[in-house]
Parts: C-alpha cells; structure tokens; sequence
C-alpha cells in the first residue's frame, strides 16, 4: 500500500499539515468551509473559485481564507 506523502502549508497565519495533492476544494470540504461564503487567497492571489477543483496544493504555500460577515 502506497503511502501518502504530507506537506505544509500555512493555513491563515497557522501551519498545518495536510496530504500532498489536495486540491483547494477538498481542503474547503474537509475544513466544512462554504466555498460561497469566503474569499481565498492562495500565495498572495486571490484565487478564481470555478478552480478551485483544479488547483492543488504544495509544500510552503500561504493560504488566507476570510469569511463574509452579514450585518450592517
């Protein structure tokens, strides 16, 4: 059985570990994070929420990710 590889990313100023090759949307599903509800920030750039199936992460990158806030 092959194991998986793990990687560190720092996760809103936190680091975290986390398997290599997990692509942003499984890291918002496994981290219960509504996609709809936050902006993402992936090494400085916001990042484009229809990719978020397709970008996956890897050692060292800083991921920001800031929930909207109702009110007023």
């Amino acid at each position: 059985m092959k194991k998986t590889k793990k990687i560190k990313i720092k996760l809103n100023g936190k680091t975290s570990t986390i398997n290599d090759k997990t692509t942003l949307l499984k890291l918002l599903n496994e981290l219960k994070v509504p996609s709809r509800k936050v902006a993402i920030e992936l090494n400085m750039e916001i990042v484009n929420k229809k990719k978020l199936n397709s970008i996956k992460l890897k050692n060292n990158d800083v991921l920001e990710i800031v929930h909207f806030i109702g009110g007023g």
